[in-house]
């Protein structure tokens, strides 16, 4: 597992890093998602789905975009 996490690329370790701290701060919580409306639980399964084919844009990218407006 340790060889696979070394050879990440950024935005998948980040991920990674982001998901495990979900697993560490919170057991089983799913009581936000599930408070959560249809259409917004599907925008962000599709945000999900568009940045895993990598489709989407970086947030660092949209941040910059904004910053320098």
């Amino acid at each position: 597992m340790f060889r696979e996490i070394d050879t990440l690329e950024k935005s998948k370790l980040e991920q990674l890093y982001g998901i495990l701290l979900n697993f560490l701060n919170k057991d089983d919580d799913t009581e936000e998602w599930n408070s959560l409306s249809k259409t917004q639980k599907k925008g962000i399964l599709d945000a999900i789905d568009e940045m895993d084919s990598s489709e989407g844009i970086s947030n660092e990218s949209l941040l910059d975009k904004y910053r320098n407006k």
